[in-house]
C-alpha cells in the first residue's frame, strides 16, 4: 500500500520505519523538508512535497494537535482518503487535555476537514514504541485502538496495524476518541509525570484482536 505520513518528529519518523519495514511504498512530507527528507532516507521512503503526499491511498497525520488542520489542508483536496489520527490535545506541559468531554481532536480534525474518513488510533502509544515495534521490552504485545465512523477506513487501517505486529482492537465509533484522547493523556502522565518512562503502553486484559 502506498502511504503517506505527514510529520517527521518522533511519531513520525517511527511510523516510516515499521511501515517501510512491513513492506508498503512510503511517503514523507513535513514542514520542515529537510528534516523529511532525512528520516526518508533513513528508513528507505521518499520525500515529496505535500501535493504528491496526498496521491497515497492511506495518511498517516503524525503531527501536534495544533498543526493538524492546517497539515492536511496543506494537501489539498483529499475527499474520500483514508486519514489516521495520531493527535492528543494537550496543555503545554503535557499533562491535561485542552479539550474532551463532549468533543475530541478526531471529531473536531474532522469538522474542519469534512470529506475525509478519519480514524483514531495509535494516539495511546508512545513514540519509543512505536520506533522499537509491536512487542514491549516486557515481551507484552502493544494494542492499538481503532475508531472510526466509517467501516471501510477502519477496516483498512486495521490492516495496516496488524501488518506492523499490533493487537488491533475495535474501539468502535469516533466519538469514543473522547475517550482514547484521554486514556492518552494518563499515559502520558504515567510515563512522565510519574516518572515509569516509556517502555510502557495501556491495554485491556482478556481483549482478543
Amino acid at each position: 500500500m502506498k502511504i503517506s505520513v505527514i510529520g517527521a518528529g518522533n511519531m513520525g519518523s517511527g511510523f516510516v520505519k515499521q511501515l517501510a519495514n512491513a513492506g508498503h511504498t512510503v511517503l514523507v512530507t513535513a514542514r520542515n523538508s529537510e528534516k523529511a527528507t532525512e528520516v526518508a532516507k533513513a528508513n528507505g521512503a521518499t520525500a515529496v512535497d505535500a501535493k504528491t503526499a496526498a496521491t497515497a491511498d492511506l495518511i498517516v497525520l503524525a503531527t501536534a494537535y495544533g498543526d493538524a488542520v492546517a497539515a492536511l489542508q496543506s494537501l489539498g483536496d483529499i475527499s474520500g482518503k483514508t486519514v489516521i489520527d495520531i493527535t492528543n490535545p494537550l496543555t503545554a506541559d503535557y499533562m491535561g487535555l485542552t479539550i474532551g468531554h463532549n468533543t475530541s481532536a478526531a471529531e473536531e480534525i474532522a469538522k474542519a476537514v469534512p470529506g475525509i474518513n478519519i480514524v483514531k488510533a495509535f494516539n495511546t502509544v508512545f513514540a519509543q514504541v512505536l520506533a522499537g515495534g509491536s512487542t514491549l521490552p516486557s515481551g507484552e504485545q502493544v494494542q492499538v485502538f481503532v475508531a472510526s465512523d466509517d467501516t471501510g477506513a477502519k477496516e483498512t487501517v486495521t490492516t495496516v496495524a496488524a501488518d506492523l505486529g499490533f493487537k488491533v482492537i475495535d474501539a468502535g465509533r469516533l466519538k469514543n476518541a473522547r475517550y482514547l484522547e484521554a486514556v492518552a493523556g494518563f499515559n502520558i502522565y504515567l510515563g512522565y509525570g510519574a516518572g515509569l518512562g516509556t517502555a510502557i503502553a495501556p491495554s485491556w486484559a482478556g481483549l482478543q484482536a
